[in-house]
């Protein structure tokens, strides 16, 4: 079986009576050949995808499932869709991460799509025909989900248990109220119509024909009083789960964190780093870091928040810098701004903190209003869709200082004071003055980097430009008319790629850009907050649109920079 042989896949049978000793849940229970999207620059690939209790995992050939899986993830709550056009295809996604597999025939396909529509058990929230109806493999399956569960995934699973009881309780309820309710209503109705007949109705004729009013009055009660007892159970069940979930969340992040703080991660960067010399010294593939990354995946393979988990691992590690940026002295501060800043950019915006100010179609940007001091240091965040750049591009003309006065356009002069490598430099900025604001200069040092992407390990298609404030003897603040601004810029960009069919050439309808820009910045000197803010408004947006604007007419007739 080679690399690019697509087999039919194969269902593991169940462990017959000389087998007990071996582990049930690190037998396969799917395994085979699929074509995976990997990236812009692979495309289609064959990859040995294996499905071991719960956990659907790849790897580049079966000969490397001793090594480490090359990326992972749980299907207990995927979600698995046959692609609409090409027959042989399906999509499994999680959360935002998505894989694009393909299989040799519609049948080896539909055998896939089977199997793990079967195995996404509900974690105790199914019903027990489900299970009994369910067939023979899919039986086994959740025989292995189940085998040997941890104290704490056993108490979760005891406490959905419980509150499905308690639902199946109020659905219950909800039936007989709605009886008792009918019925006293049509006891009033009753009541009212032979009361329109004859005012001098007997209140023996009102009862005739309807049952004890005071007794259906008196079950209504009862009724009532047990909802609201199986509602407060129901929420404390909730605050249980919350607290529980919380618990395991905090642990979790704490073991994690310990484990990329210590030897591990010291482990991991040396190994990277030989990774890279060998690949620069080899003229290897943009490939060479899979063991890196392999290494890094393979511990979190079996966990149910492996896509989350992986995530907040690797949002802190950038990749190493030429030897120029590592031995200046700027580099341990790059190195953690940087870090930061990628993060804050992954970060969600808040409802109760984040105000929208901008909302143009794809553009949408949201802002804090923070003054410190007096000073207005209000934090943007700006989200947007470029259709037919990458996200290589994008930070491309944003970092390369030979375009930056083509968008520019605040830009009254602008200096390299310092190139310490193709990947970072200096730069001292004066701006044009904005009556009646003092003119304002920037001394800042620029970063470009390409960045892990969380989901997938295949896909490299991240790219950040980050831009901080910085100090230079050459350079000194607030000197003569002008006033130092200090600031922090993050563009972080991500390559969207449109599988295209098997064979087919990407083009630029096929990509897409999105950017995620983060901007903090310290005007300096004392301006009012009004102003400031309107200035914020209208300028943010128009740069942006003209920024993009400028990257897709620079690109439209370039090949595609990966």
């Amino acid at each position: 079986m080679t690399d690019h042989q697509v087999n039919k896949s194969s269902v593991t049978q169940p462990l017959n009576d000389s087998e007990d000793q071996i582990d049930k849940s690190r037998v396969p229970i799917l395994q085979g050949y699929l074509s995976k999207w990997t990236n812009y620059i692979h495309g289609w690939q064959n990859r040995w995808i294996v499905l071991t209790n719960g956990i659907l995992s790849y790897y580049k050939s079966d000969t490397e499932t001793a090594h480490g899986c090359r990326g992972a993830i749980s299907l207990s709550r995927a979600t698995i869709k046959a692609h609409e056009l090409d027959l042989c295809r399906f999509d499994i996604s999680v959360n935002d991460c998505t894989w694009c597999l393909r299989a040799e025939t519609e049948e080896d396909k539909q055998n896939w799509v089977d199997v793990l529509d079967g195995f996404k058990v509900e974690s105790g929230y199914g019903s027990q025909n489900n299970l009994n109806n369910s067939r023979p493999e899919e039986q086994y399956i959740q025989s292995v989900v189940y085998a040997e569960p941890s104290p704490e995934d056993a108490e979760i699973i005891q406490l959905g248990k419980e509150l499905k009881v308690k639902l199946s309780e109020l659905n219950t309820y909800k039936d007989i109220l709605t009886n008792q309710v009918d019925k006293i209503q049509t006891f009033l109705d009753t009541n009212q119509d032979l009361t329109k007949k004859n005012d001098n109705v007997t209140v023996d004729e009102t009862r005739r024909g309807s049952l004890d009013f005071r007794t259906e009055s008196l079950l209504f009660k009862d009724t009532t009083r047990e909802v609201l007892d199986s509602l407060a159970s129901v929420v404390s069940l909730i605050e249980r789960g919350e607290d529980m979930w919380g618990k395991r969340l905090s642990h979790e992040t704490e073991k994690r964190k310990k484990t990329m703080e210590g030897a591990a991660y010291s482990s991991l960067m040396k190994q990277s780093n030989r990774d890279r010399d060998e690949e620069n010294s080899n003229g290897a593939s943009i490939l060479g870091e899979d063991e890196f990354y392999d290494a890094v995946e393979s511990g979190s393979q079996n966990s149910e928040d492996l896509g989350s988990s992986r995530r907040s691992s690797m949002v802190a590690l950038i990749p190493m810098p030429n030897s120029a940026t590592s031995s200046h002295p700027l580099w341990p501060e790059i190195q953690k701004v940087v870090s930061d800043q990628i993060r804050y950019a992954r970060m969600g915006l808040g409802k109760d903190q984040w105000q929208l100010f901008a909302d143009e179609g794809e553009m949408k940007m949201y802002r804090r209003e923070e003054e410190i001091k007096g000073m207005v240091m209000d934090p943007l965040k700006a989200c947007h869709v470029v259709k037919g750049v990458t996200g290589h591009e994008m930070c491309h003309y944003f970092f390369r200082p030979e375009y930056r006065y083509e968008w520019e356009t605040t830009l009254e002069k602008m200096t390299v004071a310092e190139t310490i490598s193709d990947d970072t430099i200096l730069f001292w900025q004066l701006h044009k003055s904005i009556w009646p604001v003092t003119q304002r200069d920037a001394l800042f040092w620029s970063h470009m980097t390409s960045v892990p992407d969380p989901n997938d390990r295949d896909a490299q298609n991240i790219w950040v430009v980050v831009n901080n404030s910085t100090d230079l003897d050459k350079y000194p603040p607030n000197q003569g008319k002008f006033l130092r601004l200090f600031l922090t810029v993050c563009m972080l960009c991500q390559t969207l790629v449109t599988p295209p069919k098997q064979g087919s050439t990407i083009t630029r309808a096929d990509i897409a850009c999105k950017i995620t820009y983060c901007s903090v910045v310290n005007p300096g000197g004392w301006t009012p907050s009004s102003l400031l803010r309107t200035i914020y408004k209208r300028e943010y947006p128009k740069f942006l649109k003209r920024f993009t604007s400028y990257v897709i007419e620079q690109c439209k007739n370039k090949p595609i920079m990966y």
